[in-house]
């Protein structure tokens, strides 16, 4: 990218294609007026509430991302938050390494993965892998998508469709999020949504920080009208040093590593790369992002 901005007029009719990898570069009009010959953007990840589709797509660019290397490590992620918010697994490091613990509570508790309610919101790829792992804990499945997965597939991880997200809010024990950010999902989860879960609730959010109103959290979490949060994911990231989300006890927040492994990070790359490559020799584009 530096290379391009000082040799700009040089370099702008090479460039057919852009690789996005954690937002960068920034893709505005500005960057697309300056290649005239660009066919695509590979963005490294799923997510792509950062780039603008429609306008992107005016300029007759395609846009793909990596949903298949990303799959496993942000379902892993998933498990890890909810294991360790049900068992409070960073407070508990915090008392056992910290000089003022003479002695452990005997009633310091957590909560059971094994045979509680999991509620997915998204049951695509990823919300479908951590199904599969949600599985071998014994829980029982809810999930909330745009559409009802196949009989076959429910079957496989005994997944149970609601229809209505209230419903799977007010059964489930741990609430995850794994939806992709958009217009609809922008804050789909508040203060309403919120009431309605159990006090005994979890809400996990692997997806975008928008989608939960942080104040109606902060609150929430406050006043114990749910049990806990775990986010890989906020809104900015990282969040301001004087947020309220960052004082209290009953969060944890990561900061979104959902596909921050080894592995991922190279297979992010090497399925942009292929999705690129085959716009640029015209063969048929294995993760193609259209403008809704």
């Amino acid at each position: 990218m530096k290379e391009f901005l000082e040799n700009k007029k040089e370099m702008s009719k090479k460039i057919q294609s852009v690789f996005v990898s954690e937002c960068r570069p920034t893709v505005d009009q500005e960057l697309l007026e300056s290649l005239p010959n660009l066919k695509v953007i590979g963005n490294s990840g799923v997510g792509v509430d950062h780039l603008n589709l429609k306008m992107i797509s005016n300029f007759g660019v395609k846009v793909t991302n990596t949903p298949h290397a990303v799959a496993d490590s942000t379902a892993d992620i998933g498990m890890a938050l909810m294991l360790a918010s049900a068992r409070r697994l960073v407070e508990g490091s915090q008392i056992a390494i910290s000089p003022h613990t003479k002695y452990f509570a005997v009633d310091w508790l957590g909560v059971e993965v094994s045979r509680a309610t999991l509620g997915i919101i998204g049951m695509g790829r990823i919300g479908y892998k951590v199904a599969q792992r949600a599985r071998a804990f014994d829980m029982k499945i809810l999930y909330h998508n745009r559409k009802q997965r196949r009989k076959e597939e429910e079957q496989a991880v005994g997944a149970h469709y609601c229809e209505k997200m209230e419903d799977l809010l007010q059964q489930s024990d741990f609430v995850m999020l794994v939806v992709n950010l958009t217009p609809e999902t922008h804050k789909m989860i508040g203060k309403k949504e919120l009431g309605l879960m159990k006090p005994t609730a979890t809400l996990i959010n692997i997806g975008r920080g928008a989608l939960i109103d942080q104040d109606a959290l902060v609150e929430a979490l406050q006043n114990n009208i749910i049990r806990a949060a775990a986010l890989d994911v906020t809104y900015p990231e990282p969040l301001p040093r004087d947020h309220p989300l960052l004082k209290l006890n009953n969060i944890i927040i990561t900061p979104h590593i959902g596909t921050a492994t080894v592995q991922a990070v190279q297979m992010m790359a090497e399925e942009a790369i292929a999705n690129m490559l085959a716009v640029l020799n015209g063969q048929p584009i294995p993760s193609e992002v259209f403008p809704k």
